[in-house]
């Protein structure tokens, strides 16, 4: 398989342009600069105020076009062959079957996504093979899938476009720098503005080309199939991820402890409503996706209509998480933290199971709000919920958030069903029960074989899904009726 004529021909439409930046750059700067040579030569005067601008501008611009030394910094730790050799092993296998040659380096990173470039040097002198390997997508990804998003990427380097890639990124950043220090008002941003347009969407254009012969070297190598089913797994998780981290793991790791984090992610996108948010995300992609001038990546059902019709490919029935290439997979997590924040913080992370997050992470932030809410909570008694409810918004303005601060019209009935919530958890689990905070699931608190989910009551009395009667049986099988939510003892 070669690239295809109209792709080369792409890529010399790209560089072509990029030059032609460089050029214009210069141009216009050197246009600058005669400005007040042509004053002095031949009106002979000159205006000092327009001579300075006019110098400054062509400084600025050659400034912001001048190529710079691209500085690499390690995303995440730096995956071995000695520490990781069923991992290596996998990727000598791909990479022989697309004759490409190994990166220098590979790292783990903290994102549902694989990439490969050429870091360092200058303008792509001197640089280096890198790949990056997200934990979570090897968490989400078979290892057949995950061997077929190798070769993907290894289609990247065998068509060359890494090599362009930094010529093309440098030209990118180079026309952002221009604009940037040229300001807002400038005429000067004009030329650059449109230039930087076109250049866009015509690189763009190249990009999205590039991963069709990318996936199609992927799908004859490996298997059609694999390729498939890995690209509607990252298309399908890859957004739920920064809620995952934002919702899920931000709120552990400031409490002090490291849940396992490639897990909670496949626990995260397997919860009952997240499921259904990225089943309905990927029917949409797969029936209205539109191709953007200004995405790098063609739509999910344009690369898959492109492959589906190739040689499936064979693997066996045996096809575990890609994760089980890595060894121990804890102590790479710990490692991926301490590049995220910094080694002595992460290391004074407590690891804990998703199981314990609920009592040992979360008791203590809802006792917090109780005390919080002394005031508001007190004479509040679970019978009295229903009659709560029907006025959620004004309780939730005698409410306060952690900071004390009183809530607006649009979050008042939210930090209400939260304080009552939090008072009925905390009022639960000082008598034996058990939380249950699992990743994308709602909080269940349990109390023998009666359960119930706290921070949803309060909203569920209030918009009829929980009925009066319905409540106040579920408040005697849980013996919590007469109980005054305002003296709920919490943790001192």
């Amino acid at each position: 398989m070669t690239p295809s004529p109209s792709l080369a021909g792409r890529a010399l439409l790209a560089v072509v342009l990029m030059i032609g930046f460089y050029i214009l750059a210069v141009a216009i700067a050197a246009g600058l600069v005669y400005i007040p040579y042509a004053e002095v030569t031949y009106a002979h005067r000159i205006h000092p105020k327009l001579a300075i601008l006019c110098v400054i501008g062509a400084l600025a611009i050659l400034w912001s076009v001048l190529p710079r030394f691209d500085k690499f910094e390690s995303p995440g730790p730096q995956l071995t062959r000695d520490q990781h050799p069923r991992l290596f092993q996998e990727i000598d296998g791909v990479a022989k079957s697309v004759n490409q040659a190994m990166p220098a380096e590979v790292f783990l990173v903290p994102d549902v996504n694989a990439w490969v470039t050429q870091r360092g040097g200058v303008m792509g002198f001197g640089s280096r093979r890198v790949m990056g390997l997200g934990l979570p997508l090897m968490r989400m990804l078979t290892k057949s899938q995950f061997r077929a998003v190798l070769a993907h990427e290894f289609g990247h380097y065998y068509g060359g476009d890494t090599k362009l890639g930094p010529w093309i990124y440098k030209t990118r950043g180079a026309i952002g720098r221009t604009l940037e220090s040229l300001g807002d008002g400038s005429v000067l941003r004009l030329p650059f503005l449109a230039y930087g347009k076109m250049f866009l969407r015509i690189t763009h254009a190249i990009s999205r080309r590039q991963e069709f012969v990318a996936d199609e070297l992927a799908a004859r190598a490996i298997g059609s199939q694999a390729l498939i089913g890995g690209l509607r797994t990252v298309h399908g998780v890859a957004p739920a991820f920064d809620a995952y981290w934002l919702n899920e793991c931000a709120p552990v790791l400031n409490a002090g402890f490291r849940p396992p984090l490639a897990e909670g992610f496949r626990q995260f996108v397997q919860a009952g409503k997240i499921a259904d948010a990225i089943g309905r995300h990927l029917d949409e992609e797969l029936k209205e996706g539109k191709v953007n001038p200004y995405d790098t990546h063609p739509p999910l059902k344009e690369r898959i209509a492109a492959v589906q019709n190739l040689p499936p490919g064979e693997f066996g029935h045996d096809d575990p998480p890609a994760t089980t290439l890595l060894a121990d997979v804890p102590a790479l997590e710990n490692q991926l933290l301490a590049a995220l924040v910094n080694p002595d913080s992460a290391g004074k992370l407590k690891p804990i199971d998703w199981e314990k997050v609920g009592e040992q992470v979360y008791l203590p932030e809802w006792g917090d709000l109780v005390k919080a809410n002394t005031a508001a909570l007190s004479g509040v008694t679970p019978e009295s919920l229903p009659q709560v409810a029907r006025d959620i918004k004004a309780f939730g303005k005698r409410c306060r958030d952690h900071a004390g601060a009183a809530p607006d019209d649009e979050n008042a009935e939210g930090l209400a069903s939260g304080v009552v919530g939090a008072a009925l958890s905390v009022l639960l689990m000082n008598r034996g029960a058990t939380a249950d905070a699992m990743p994308g699931q709602p909080v269940v608190v349990t109390v023998g074989s009666a359960t119930i989910e706290p921070f949803s009551v309060l909203s569920s009395l209030a918009d009829g899904k929980l009925a009066s009667a319905d409540w106040l049986r579920q408040c005697n099988e849980l013996g919590i009726q007469q109980a005054d939510l305002g003296k709920v003892p919490t943790a001192a």
